[in-house]
């Protein structure tokens, strides 16, 4: 099954033009799984050229490629998975389009309903954050690791920490029992 792979690190692009080496050698020096490709502010067909220059990279590297929210490109490109958000398509709708090749990954802040819900419609992982400060996100719902411990208790599919996490706190993460742990500036903004 492809979320047995939803372990380790889980990078998340940046949401500027991508710099393929800083990526590539990401990737390399901290062996990345999974890598995330969330791009908001930019056309489709610029989209649509980095995700496919991102897949191959990560098909060379044997890290799974995560859409970020875009149903149409994770599809039209052959990703290996898609992450949605709780105001994008919902775990049971995405399932039942792209069936069960494809990863579904769903955001659930801090809300075991929420995680119960995405695993009941599909999902094959969820993600909780935030668990510290983020800069990327200063004002996202704040996940504290007793709040992931609760919810690993519960579901039974992989969870993945995200917000404010780096290579210095990673582990307390990983001991609260997420499976993988999601950077942006951790990993690409050094």
């Amino acid at each position: 099954m492809l979320n047995q792979r939803i372990q380790g690190l889980y990078g998340i692009t940046p949401d500027k033009n991508l710099n393929i080496d800083i990526i590539e050698n990401a990737i390399k020096k901290h062996h990345i799984n999974i890598l995330q490709y969330r791009r908001k502010a930019v056309d489709i067909e610029h989209k649509v050229e980095e995700a496919k220059k991102l897949l191959n990279l990560c098909i060379e590297h044997n890290t799974l490629f995560i859409v970020n929210d875009d149903v149409n490109l994770c599809e039209n490109i052959g990703a290996h998975g898609i992450h949605l958000g709780q105001n994008d398509m919902d775990a049971k709708s995405a399932r039942e389009r792209l069936g069960n090749h494809f990863i579904i990954g769903v955001t659930c802040h801090n809300s075991l309903e929420l995680a119960i819900k995405a695993e009941q419609n599909g999902a094959d992982y969820v993600a909780l954050g935030a668990i510290f400060k983020s800069s990327t996100k200063p004002n996202a719902t704040h996940c504290p690791l007793t709040k992931v411990e609760e919810i690993k208790k519960i579901v039974s599919i992989p969870i993945v920490g995200i917000g404010g996490i780096n290579l210095t706190n990673q582990h307390v993460v990983y001991q609260s029992g997420c499976s993988s742990v999601a950077m942006i500036e951790g990993l690409f903004m050094d």
